[in-house]
């Protein structure tokens, strides 16, 4: 498992581990994959190595952030998740 702490100005990825085949979809060799950002986060899935899977979360995570930054501002979504109760 793959984890690291993120910061609220970037999205990191927090997590990538073993994981089952998504529903309707076989094979043994898929990753869960959590990228994250603040209390942002992004979630998914794809088969290959470990090693394959975090790279494509942190290009993933890079291509993100370079978009929230094209020109220079970091933009911050106004969308409050709802309180569970």
């Amino acid at each position: 498992m793959h984890k690291e702490n993120t910061n609220e100005k970037t999205y990191k990825v927090v997590t990538v581990e073993k994981g089952k085949a998504p529903k309707g979809m076989t094979g043994d060799d898929w990753h869960h994959y959590v990228i994250g950002r603040g209390t942002s986060i992004i979630e998914g899935d794809k088969v290959g190595t470990l090693k394959d899977v975090t790279v494509h979360a942190k290009e993933l995570a890079e291509r993100i952030n370079a978009r929230n930054d094209k020109y220079g501002i970091t933009y911050v979504s106004t969308y409050s998740p709802r309180k569970k109760s």
